[in-house]
């Protein structure tokens, strides 16, 4: 009787998530430009460990007190994504959903560099970005296939639904080898390995 009542979460679109249309070129040289300011960051810390300790601080994440890398999601529909830490470096592309999991790679002062599920890095300012945890389902190597969660973090526990690689959705707990999943449309305990969003061995209360 359970399984009759099965449903399939499609996974929404991924294009309708990030509108990088005509980005590319602009990334590239958005993404030399994040180089070469680094670089010239780290020379200048080298110049002068002691007097630039506050700008070291910043950069490994003690600006915020958290620690990076770290995985946050987006908190607004429209986010701006920078080839540097300031509002004079262009827009490399644009985030159009909120709630999307990125991963902090690098902090410097009220900015943070972020990296996507594309493997895209970029720059944003700090208030859009919120600590609420999100997550994917991953597509494992050569399977698309979908993904059961189940009632409890046990593989013998009744499978609630089945999802789509790409499903969004909010993460409740994650013991280290399960997280709880909720979206439209589903509630369940699914292996934290195929998620993008937590860390392996990554545990949340």
């Amino acid at each position: 009787m359970r399984l009759n009542r099965l449903r399939t979460v499609p996974a929404r679109p991924r294009v309708a998530f990030v509108d990088r249309a005509s980005a590319a070129p602009r990334r590239s040289a958005a993404a030399r430009r994040t180089r070469l300011a680094l670089v010239a960051l780290a020379g200048l810390m080298l110049a002068g460990v002691g007097a630039h300790a506050e700008d070291d601080a910043a950069l490994t994440g003690t600006r915020s007190g958290l620690p990076v890398p770290r995985f946050v999601s987006l908190k607004s529909d429209l986010v701006n994504v920078r080839g540097g830490p300031t509002k004079d470096h262009e827009v490399g592309w644009v985030y159009t959903h909120a709630g999307l999991p990125v991963e902090v790679t690098a902090e410097y002062e009220n900015w943070r560099r972020i990296r996507d599920w594309e493997g895209a890095e970029g720059w944003v300012y700090h208030s859009l970005l919120s600590g609420k945890r999100t997550a994917f389902v991953a597509k494992a190597k050569g399977d698309g296939a979908l993904v059961p969660i189940h009632e409890t973090a046990d593989p013998k526990s009744a499978v609630t639904a089945n999802l789509e690689p790409g499903v969004l959705g909010s993460v409740k707990r994650c013991t280290g080898k399960w997280c709880r999943l909720i979206g439209k449309g589903f509630d369940g305990w699914i292996p934290q390995e195929r998620l993008w969003g937590v860390y392996p061995n990554e545990i949340l209360d």
